[in-house]
């Protein structure tokens, strides 16, 4: 792209910039829509589930529903608690949103269509991740009220609990990949599975990871069962009860482009990515970006299907299950994935 501004008369770092401005707003602006229109399948998605409806009024099928809320916040008024740290209070769902986005910057939707192709994606990917706490426990604390503070702690506590099994599910992936690159753990995973299987998902010692990641995926972005943050029978809304109008609006667009970064990174490391399913000649014909899409949109479902039918965890078998079940077990298979390269690979 920036070769082709510098074709319009413009200098190298002018060409450059606008070229990174185009690719920012071609990843931020369609995600947006994206998230927009997520909410109104999964609002579909849990109809389905208890025999309901779900939006149907507003627009063809109810399509307009998540634009229709979206003004209705944008149109009010932005209350702020009279005794709130009113700088922290507000700057915290900025954080929360600004982060949700920063991590797509590596993200690859197809051959070559990834804004920044760093060797160091997946790292950069755990950085940023990591980042999104600040923005609820800064929203807990600021409020000055009793249950944001006691969900801020409870976010804080699950998700670094999370993250470290995480990254030791992350660590498999690259020494089987032998790359940090996440174009490059794509094309990896090309025939990985029996020769004609694109993804790392149909590998013994990996699919067990993937279960892990999965589900650690869903503790991490607080999604049910693991939404101990915002239990509405104990903490009335968590850490957005003080929340009201475009602030709150702007943790509810960070909290689904998390979950949309999560099924993107299932596709991505564990499902051959742009892919197709099979290393058959013929499925190359669908472009890379579709498959893309379709296997981002399943996880998504099975996010949906999840919270829909699983009852919400306790906190000690929340707590347990990361501490005594998934990082025990993510250390384990380090070891055994690391020992069987050493004895085949590097051997």
């Amino acid at each position: 792209m920036t070769a082709f501004f510098e074709s319009l008369g413009m200098n190298y770092e002018w060409a450059w910039f606008v070229a990174t401005i185009c690719g920012i707003l071609l990843i931020a602006l369609p995600l947006m829509l994206a998230v927009a229109m997520i909410i109104y399948v999964d609002r579909k998605i849990w109809a389905a589930m208890a025999l309901r409806r779900g939006p149907n009024v507003v627009g063809p099928f109810g399509l307009l529903q998540s634009f229709a809320d979206g003004l209705k916040v944008f149109l009010q008024e932005t209350i702020i608690p009279s005794a709130a740290n009113k700088g922290l209070f507000l700057i915290a769902p900025i954080i929360t949103f600004t982060v949700a986005l920063m991590a797509w910057a590596v993200m690859p939707f197809a051959e070559g269509a990834v804004l920044a192709d760093i060797n160091v994606g997946l790292l950069y990917i755990l950085a940023i991740s990591s980042l999104g706490v600040y923005g609820v426990v800064i929203s807990g604390w600021a409020s000055n009220s009793k249950y944001p503070f006691f969900s801020a702690l409870r976010a804080a506590a699950q998700m670094i609990s999370y993250e470290v099994s995480i990254g030791f599910i992350l660590i498999c992936v690259i020494l089987w990949a032998g790359t940090n690159n996440l174009s490059d753990i794509v094309m990896a995973q090309k025939g990985a599975g029996l020769g004609i299987v694109n993804g790392f998902f149909f590998n013994i010692l990996l699919f067990p990871m993937w279960v892990l990641f999965l589900i650690s995926g869903m503790a991490e972005t607080a999604r049910a069962p693991f939404d101990l943050t915002e239990a509405e029978s104990e903490l009335v809304a968590g850490y957005q009860t003080e929340y009201s109008s475009m602030a709150f609006a702007l943790f509810w667009l960070g909290e689904y482009a998390n979950v949309l970064l999560m099924c993107a990174l299932n596709t991505t490391l564990f499902f051959g990515g742009w892919l197709p399913p099979l290393d058959i000649g013929i499925l190359y014909v669908v472009p890379g970006f579709i498959w893309w899409l379709l296997k981002t949109f399943f996880f998504f479902f099975v996010f949906s299907w999840v919270k829909a039918t699983v009852p919400r965890f306790r906190y000690d078998q929340l707590m347990r299950l990361g501490w005594k079940i998934f990082l025990p077990m993510s250390l384990l298979f380090v070891v055994l994935v690391s020992g069987y390269l050493m004895l085949t690979r590097y051997g």
